[in-house]
């Protein structure tokens, strides 16, 4: 009896295509985007954090931070903006420019080497009169600044040690109360003698010297947020927007599937044999979708006022407009799975694996910035990663409409074209 009850619980689990899809595929979709996201991630523990480096000092010292900040693995450092195809390349990043790069999301974070670094660019303590470098910081990624910080101080370490030791023979003197002729003598010999093996050998020191950031503070930083600091909760339009989006794919799939049991119990016949056409049927369902996620996320958002803080009131035209692109192409997307899907449980399955998929590498379960590269980029062809920079353009960076055109173009389009094709797909009930 025991084997009956498994060898019938099999077959009806291979009946069940749906059932199937959701118990095998969607476990190894997962599994495979997790382990592309977190397998990336070499013994740094994090993909690569891109940092504009500016140089207002044109030291040797500071030319050769900036060199080594630029061959550091775990950074990205950029002195430039990158060159567009067919024109000449731009020019180094400013202290404003760099400022306003950050604003806008080309990068997390920007060190600002200031004038007279040179003249005294580390210290053993604090206090003295080393120039501090400025560190501008966008909040909304938190562990970039603590990264290229503690990065900062590890390239100090392994590309100026002669500069450690002048300054450790100062301390040095300082403390033991002066040096004889012969013994300083002696020393600046060693110390000469050191710097010559390090330009033989190149500038970056020796491979040993790597061991990370042990000793804090050799360079003066000083952290300075130029994103959101006046605001309360910052982060909870990030989240508003990446969860409302995901659960506004599985209601616009649900909403869609109303074409299906039409379709099944003879209602669409019906419909059909009128003066209503297929487009004309499509596109109100599709209005009807449109319009119950934009109230969706309405009331997602007017929540997050309510209890979260959110500065939703003093963003109103952004987020309607970023609210009506995001429904209308979760809304087109609801009528293309309904049209492929010839029953329910294949609209579940599919609906389920496809949506679920999306939210993961779009953003809406793990923050995009902390993804690798390859994973961002397959990311940009889900509606949650545009519809997550366009919330986040509003309510994060305070831009103007005009901004979200790459976002809004994106959604509409797409939008557009999964209407055309899901268009295509209902011919079936057409010629049925």
């Amino acid at each position: 009896m025991i084997f009956a009850i498994v060898r019938n619980g099999i077959r009806a689990l291979r009946r069940d295509r749906a059932a199937l899809i959701l118990s095998f595929v969607l476990p190894i979709a997962f599994f495979s985007i997790f382990a592309a996201v977190f397998g990336g991630m070499r013994s740094t523990g994090m993909p690569r954090v891109s940092v504009l480096v500016v140089d207002e000092d044109h030291s040797p010292a500071s030319e050769r931070l900036v060199g080594a900040l630029g061959r550091e693995t775990s950074l990205a450092a950029k002195t430039r903006p990158d060159a567009k195809k067919g024109e000449p390349n731009p020019a180094d990043y400013t202290a404003a420019t760099a400022e306003a790069a950050v604003k806008q999301g080309a990068a997390p974070v920007a060190l600002i080497i200031p004038k007279g670094f040179g003249d005294s660019p580390i210290s053993f303590g604090p206090g003295g009169n080393r120039k501090a470098i400025a560190l501008l910081n966008d909040p909304s990624d938190p562990v970039a600044a603590q990264v290229v910080s503690g990065m900062l101080q590890k390239v100090v370490m392994t590309t100026m040690p002669d500069t450690m030791a002048d300054v450790g023979m100062k301390y040095f003197e300082q403390s033991s109360g002066g040096l004889t002729p012969g013994q300083r003598k002696n020393i600046e010999g060693s110390l000469a003698q050191f710097r010559d093996e390090l330009k033989r050998r190149g500038e970056g020191g020796s491979p040993a010297a790597n061991r990370g950031n042990d000793f804090g503070g050799l360079v003066a930083v000083e952290v300075r947020n130029i994103v959101g600091e006046k605001k309360r909760s910052p982060m909870i339009s990030f989240y508003a927007a990446g969860i409302g989006v995901m659960f506004l794919l599985f209601t616009a799939s649900g909403a869609g599937g109303s074409l299906l049991d039409e379709a099944e119990c003879g209602a669409l016949d019906r419909v059909l044999s009128g003066r209503v056409t297929m487009t004309t049927l499509l596109a109100g369902k599709m209005a009807y979708s449109t319009l119950l996620a934009c109230s969706q996320l309405t009331v997602m958002f007017l929540w997050g006022a309510a209890l979260f803080h959110l500065d939703l009131f003093t963003h109103l035209p952004g987020f309607i407009v970023m609210t009506v692109a995001t429904s209308f192409a979760v809304a087109s997307f609801g009528m293309l799975l309904a049209s492929v899907s010839h029953t329910r449980a294949q609209l579940a399955a599919l609906g389920t694996l496809i949506i679920l998929t999306m939210s993961a590498v779009g953003g809406s379960m793990f923050p995009r910035f902390l993804m690798p590269e390859a994973m961002k980029k397959v990311g940009l062809f889900t509606f949650n990663a545009w519809a997550i920079d366009g919330y986040t353009k509003v309510f994060w960076r305070d831009e103007p409409i005009w901004n979200l055109w790459p976002q809004v173009a994106f959604l509409l389009g797409s939008g557009l074209v999964l209407f055309a094709m899901a268009r295509r797909f209902a011919r079936r009930w057409e010629y049925a």
